[in-house]
């Protein structure tokens, strides 16, 4: 009686086993793929995986700037030899949370695992399966990431993760409310702000990754840009600005007179346009509860501007020189009181990338040109020429300090020592 009972429980395994091997392999819900793909977008994962000039999506390739040498993103399509189809979901978590892949193969920095440590697991599995179901595989192996002695010692990697990244998942806070926690959660995790807008400490880790550090989102230079300060400061944070224009300036690259540029052109373009208003205005909400860092910055006198008066902190720069710059250069499209055209030139009057401290992006954006985000619901594209063969490094540092003193704009003034690094610095 027990055998023919064991016998038939052994067939009844043989017969549904098939069957639970297909199930497993079946594709996945067009729900999960639907929350997989909004993941995706999210984490602008296309934006660093695809290469330059209509390289394959996800296919990898795109080469990237650190201090320690260029690293070259790598292929993440379900292909099973050049891309991530082997990897199991178990791999792929340990990827993207711990900066290790497949064989203890340690993954530098460039990919933002100290972020994605706070992914929640439902958001994980989804992207899993749209990674793995909903990109087409594509059989490309981008070049080899090669970097001078010692960053090429993967092996240290381990040393970094101990010391420098996180490993605490995102918890939601309860003094705080659902949108609060939701734009903090998009911010610190799948949205990775951190990776360009903290600024970076002696092993090129994150000075803070939540709102509890000081230096959280307190802006950092990037790959010869600076992405601004997001928090509270009224100068060159987001203290004057309101959360609805920040909202607008996520889904389109436009708000409160301020305009994307640089890599920020294109994380609009490939990630935050694709979010849903209620989420921009989450990661509005959180923002606007950061405190502000209190560092010394240049500040916004609307006083002043109401007056046409100009305050310069250069003394040993007449003003006139860099106003006839501007005149003949840049108020056509941006106004002479500096106003701009809303919805394509930006205002240069209290904008806060103007008269912030740093100032690696006004001299770059001068010297190489550019052009405003492509979106679905923006205005259309606008260029910004280059002016490196138009103005001398001593014109630019010039109507830079003009831009940077007029209108109600008080920040110190640019010298022609700041371009001309700058401009070498962009040509080595």
């Amino acid at each position: 009686m027990n055998t023919a009972r064991a016998l038939s429980r052994f067939v009844a395994v043989l017969l549904l086993w098939p069957c639970a091997l297909m199930a497993a392999d079946a594709p996945a819900s067009p729900e999960l793929l639907a929350r997989g793909a909004y993941v995706a977008k999210a984490a602008d994962c296309a934006g660093c995986h695809t290469a330059p000039l209509h390289g394959a999506p996800f296919a990898g390739g795109l080469e990237m700037t650190s201090p320690f040498g260029t690293i070259v993103s790598s292929n993440i399509t379900p292909d099973r030899e050049t891309g991530i189809g082997a990897y199991s979901y178990e791999d792929f978590a340990r990827a993207l949370r711990e900066g290790v892949a497949p064989g203890g193969k340690g993954l530098y920095p460039a990919m933002p695992y100290p972020a994605f440590v706070k992914i929640t697991d439902d958001d994980m599995r989804a992207l899993y399966a749209y990674m793995m179901h909903g990109v087409p595989p594509v059989r490309h192996r981008p070049p080899e990431t090669r970097v001078p002695f010692p960053f090429n010692q993967r092996w240290a990697l381990r040393v970094w993760r101990a010391v420098f990244s996180p490993k605490e998942r995102f918890e939601p806070r309860a003094d705080r409310d659902a949108s609060w926690n939701r734009g903090a959660y998009l911010v610190q995790s799948v949205g990775h702000c951190g990776s360009c807008h903290t600024p970076r400490g002696i092993g090129y880790q994150e000075r803070g990754y939540d709102e509890s550090s000081k230096t959280f989102l307190s802006g950092g230079v990037n790959d010869n840009w600076f992405a601004p300060n997001l928090r509270a400061d009224p100068g060159s944070g987001l203290g004057r600005i309101a959360q609805d224009d920040i909202a607008a300036f996520l889904k389109t690259g436009h708000g409160a007179g301020m305009v994307a540029y640089g890599s920020m052109v294109e994380t609009v373009e490939d990630s935050l346009q694709y979010l849903t208003d209620d989420d921009l205005r989450s990661i509005a909400v959180y923002l606007k509860t950061l405190p502000a860092t209190g560092a010394a910055d240049g500040v916004f006198d609307p006083a002043l501007a109401q007056q046409g008066r100009l305050k310069t902190r250069a003394p040993d720069t007449p003003p006139e020189q860099g106003a006839a710059v501007y005149a003949g250069f840049c108020a056509q499209c941006h106004r002479g009181d500096g106003r701009g055209v809303p919805n394509a030139f930006p205002a240069l009057a209290g904008n806060p990338s103007v008269i912030g401290e740093d100032t690696t992006s006004l001299i770059r954006l001068l010297v190489e040109g550019g052009n405003s985000p492509a979106t679905i619901h923006g205005p259309p594209r606008q260029p910004m020429p280059s002016f490196a063969g138009r103005l001398t490094d001593a014109q630019i540092a010039q109507v830079l300090t003009f831009v940077r003193a007029s209108w109600g704009n008080d920040a110190r003034p640019v010298t022609t020592n700041d371009v001309s690094s700058m401009r070498s610095g962009l040509h080595e």
